[in-house]
């Protein structure tokens, strides 16, 4: 996966986040509405089948990459864990 920034501002990025759809940025999306400095987290995709998602995070004070970030790790932890479970489940 490779993000390429738009907009790089204190409290706001836009961002392409290249090769990825759907799937990964509703659940970035919804895991940065849990923070709450965020104002604006939204992404949008022009053509699902040709283009890749722009991500848009605003925020009131908190650095927005690092609520990005912080967004992230939260979604891999999440991520792991029904890993584990789907594991022993199985």
């Amino acid at each position: 996966m490779e993000i390429e920034f738009l907009k790089d501002e204190k409290n706001k990025v836009e961002f392409v986040i290249k090769g990825e759809d759907h799937t990964l940025c509703n659940a970035l999306r919804k895991e940065l509405w849990n923070e709450s400095d965020v104002d604006i987290a939204a992404y949008g995709i022009e053509h699902p089948l040709i283009s890749d998602p722009v991500m848009l995070v605003e925020t009131k004070k908190t650095d927005a990459k690092k609520v990005v970030l912080n967004a992230s790790e939260s979604l891999r932890k999440k991520f792991n864990e029904l890993k584990k479970n789907l594991n022993s489940a199985l």
